[in-house]
């Protein structure tokens, strides 16, 4: 087990919030076809409102941050949030598209010390990146931007959200991420919206298309392990939990919000209101989040994948029940092994219904 690994699984037995994902703006200027974010400002946390958070979340234990959006460099006060983290010895990760990314930003989150940028990119090819960002010619400010912060010594990984307008091109996303010395990371997983409104999911790829994901070896460490047949449920599986989400991980929007995750949208308190570790000891939310072992689940607690499945709580949750299952982790559990899961034979089906029909991304002029 490396370090990492080692300090997760004793902070979920201490139940410390290890990790916390924050989202400081969800303003942006793209605007990602298959976002599940409202991009108008209701009313974000100030500057000093954000410090005294860092400040409760270093009290509480957390070691990792993750700061992300929206677009993080749209406020202007984003570094001086990064160098209050680093101040506070966070380890921290940022996501964004780069766009905004110049020298004297490079320089000063060089100098910070972080630990790396994700930077997402949906194709090779520009006229697909950039209908899926409605922004023209982003596709060559994020590669700019890729270069020139990989060149600077900073740690960048390449994130590919795939969706039915980009599938084809998950291939040459990844030589481009080899040939700029980055690393590479690929998310077939399309998410509602934060408001529980489901459109966008017609953008999902085909589910018949995931088993070409699952065996390619370039991007699955070992295919043959990973799309093994179901092994026997053990008790130890079914004591355990579907991830970390509530119970030592979670998410705090810009208006100060807690959930469980960044998917899982259950709200459990608000930092401007109370203090995170009231909340995140003694909301009703959190804790009934954390009462709920594998064998509480409903219908999940009798399949074969039990021990295996990459369930996921917070879309189970958003499709009505945080109990139950989440039908895109069944369809990838089936296109995996090829065994039906306990919900698909509840509902007569001995492999996931067809794929919705998909949706023409438009070019941008």
């Amino acid at each position: 087990m490396s370090l990492t690994a080692e300090v997760g699984q004793k902070a979920l037995e201490l139940g410390v919030a290890i990790s916390v994902h924050m989202d400081v703006t969800y303003r942006c200027n793209e605007r990602c076809v298959h976002c599940y974010l409202d991009h108008d400002d209701h009313g974000e946390m100030t500057t000093e409102e954000i410090k005294g958070v860092l400040d409760q979340l270093a009290e509480a234990g957390v070691f990792f941050l993750t700061f992300s959006g929206g677009e993080v460099f749209m406020r202007r006060d984003f570094l001086e949030i990064v160098e209050y983290a680093r101040r506070l010895m966070f380890n921290v990760k940022i996501k964004t598209n780069g766009v905004m990314i110049h020298e004297k930003e490079a320089s000063q989150l060089r100098e910070l010390g972080i630990d790396s940028l994700q930077i997402s990119v949906y194709s090779h090819r520009a006229e697909v990146h950039d209908a899926i960002t409605k922004l023209p010619h982003s596709f060559e400010r994020t590669i700019s931007a890729i270069r020139f912060l990989h060149a600077q010594g900073l740690r960048v990984t390449m994130a590919n959200v795939l969706m039915n307008g980009n599938f084809d091109d998950h291939a040459g996303v990844q030589q481009l991420a080899a040939e700029l010395g980055v690393l590479y990371t690929l998310d077939p997983t399309i998410t509602p919206m934060m408001d529980g409104n489901t459109d966008v999911l017609a953008l999902r790829i085909p589910g018949e298309e995931l088993p070409q994901l699952f065996r390619n070896s370039t991007l699955v460490a070992n295919p043959e392990e990973f799309c093994a047949l179901p092994v026997p449920v053990t008790d130890a599986d079914l004591e355990g939990y579907s991830c970390s989400a509530g119970h030592s991980a979670c998410y705090i929007s810009p208006y100060g919000d807690v959930f469980p995750c960044v998917q899982f949208p259950l709200p459990t308190g608000n930092v401007r209101e109370q203090k995170f570790l009231d909340i995140w000891n003694y909301s009703p939310q959190m804790t009934e989040v954390r009462s709920i072992k594998v064998k509480d689940l409903t219908t999940c607690s009798s399949c074969s994948h039990a021990g295996s499945c990459s369930r996921c709580p917070g879309l189970a949750y958003m499709e009505g029940n945080m109990r139950g299952p989440s039908t895109s982790d069944c369809e990838k559990s089936f296109y995996k092994t090829g065994v039906a899961t306990a919900n698909m034979l509840k509902h007569g089906l001995t492999k996931p219904r067809t794929s919705a029909p998909l949706v023409q991304i438009q070019a941008v002029q």
